[in-house]
């Protein structure tokens, strides 16, 4: 058998099999999620059994067991469907109006959280979003982009305890 041979097969194994490289992510993305859950140092007083270090010890232990499952069905023979039943036509482009909108979106959010808070880049965030998603409603959009923002900051600042950048609104709220 030639080295040529012998690399072809490997490939073609690999080929076969290339759903092996997603349960190899999966498995590191758990590693990583553990490590830092189980080494985190926590400072805030905790209320219950439950505290910050429970919802990546969670994950981290989830992502670990469906990487050796998915490892374990590729190995057995399990493939995993092919895009023919999705409602997307692969010959034509992205889309990418859509695509920059939205980062666009996550970057001003992420320069603006600090300085205006998050009431305010939440609502700006929703309705960017929203906006770059496809809807037109010029008028119902925003407000509800805000209704959003404002009952995310109270449900994470007053409700459990997150303390968010409430910025020049930090007085109000």
């Amino acid at each position: 058998m030639t080295t040529t041979t012998t690399g072809r097969r490997a490939s073609s194994w690999l080929r076969e099999h290339s759903e092996l490289g997603v349960s190899v992510l999966l498995f590191l993305i758990g590693v990583l999620v553990l490590t830092d859950a189980l080494t985190m140092t926590v400072d805030i007083a905790q209320r219950g059994p439950v505290g910050p270090k429970t919802v990546p010890v969670v994950v981290g232990t989830g992502l670990l067991v469906v990487a050796v499952l998915l490892a374990i069905d590729v190995l057995r023979g399990g493939r995993g469907e092919s895009e023919g039943g999705e409602d997307v036509d692969l010959s034509e482009p992205a889309d990418r109006r859509t695509v920059l909108l939205l980062a666009g979106v996550f970057l001003a959010f992420a320069v603006l959280i600090g300085p205006v808070g998050f009431p305010v880049a939440g609502a700006l965030l929703f309705w960017g979003a929203a906006y770059a998603l496809g809807s037109r409603h010029l008028h119902r959009a925003p407000l509800i982009a805000a209704g959003l923002s404002l009952l995310t900051y109270v449900v994470f600042n007053n409700l459990l305890g997150v303390p968010l950048p409430g910025g020049p609104l930090m007085g109000v709220l």
